[in-house]
């Protein structure tokens, strides 16, 4: 039987996700993952579906630990109304598959639970800017840490904010609202509006209060600022992305987003 969860359930969902964070991610320390991850546990990551907590999960992180064997995570904002949990972070090390760059990105997950362990997690993170500060050995620096991430106080969801941010997203200004920024803008890195967006499949979507986490797939043709020559330019395109933004007054007033450029960049040259 499925378990209704609560506000109540706030803290036993943030101790839980510490332990993911502290125990297991930061630990690398797999076996960690039986106390914390369903056998079933569904990862969503650009066009990817990553099933089985034991075969494809395992196998996907052990690969990213092995080529950051000093590999941490920094939590940087969390939210949870109990049931729902949305995390922004960076991880961050060096690469020995790249004679040790050093390298940081960001990542947004919207997870899920069932009151005991993790059941899915919808996840995007930056490896555009990896893949460009490997190559330049110009690493990003990390952002501070939050700082009591799992004291954080549980917020009922809120429809009316939810319903905002809804019309947001179709409206298509991601990447034009003042105060919400996307990859790693706060560096001072240029914004591409990388589509131009003539529709976007909202894949998840939930709140915590005021606080609202997405993912969500724009769909349009590749924009001039992203396209590799003139002749890919108004190709069309998808974009995968992850977000956490904030509601004020009727409006989106802040936040931030990662979009799966890597993915959109090999899309491209595919074409």
């Amino acid at each position: 039987m499925t378990r209704t969860l609560s506000v109540a359930d706030g803290p036993a969902f943030l101790r839980l996700m510490k332990h993911y964070v502290v125990d297991y991610t930061n630990s690398h320390d797999q076996a960690e993952t039986a106390k914390i991850i369903e056998p079933d546990y569904h990862l969503r990551m650009g066009p990817y579906d990553v099933v089985g907590r034991d075969t494809a999960y395992h196998a996907a992180t052990r690969k990213q630990m092995d080529q950051f064997p000093g590999l941490g995570l920094t939590v940087h904002e969390v939210w949870t109304s109990g049931e729902r949990l949305m995390m922004r972070f960076s991880e961050h090390g060096a690469s020995n598959r790249h004679d040790g760059a050093l390298t940081a990105w960001g990542g947004i997950g919207l997870y899920r639970w069932n009151g005991d362990r993790l059941v899915a997690n919808s996840v995007e993170q930056d490896y555009f800017s990896r893949a460009r500060q490997m190559k330049t050995r110009v690493p990003n620096p990390v952002e501070g840490p939050a700082i009591a991430p799992w004291d954080t106080p549980a917020e009922a969801p809120d429809a009316s904010a939810e319903a905002v941010v809804r019309a947001w997203l179709e409206a298509g200004d991601l990447a034009r609202t003042p105060g919400v920024l996307c990859d790693d803008a706060w560096t001072g890195a240029e914004v591409e509006a990388a589509v131009d967006q003539t529709e976007i499949a909202i894949n998840d979507l939930f709140s915590c209060g005021a606080h609202v986490a997405f993912h969500a797939t724009q769909k349009g043709g590749l924009s001039a600022d992203f396209a590799p020559t003139p002749a890919d330019v108004g190709k069309a395109v998808e974009l995968h992305m992850a977000g956490i933004v904030h509601v004020e007054n009727g409006a989106v007033v802040s936040g931030r987003i990662i979009r799966n450029r890597l993915d959109l960049q090999r899309g491209v040259a595919a074409k």
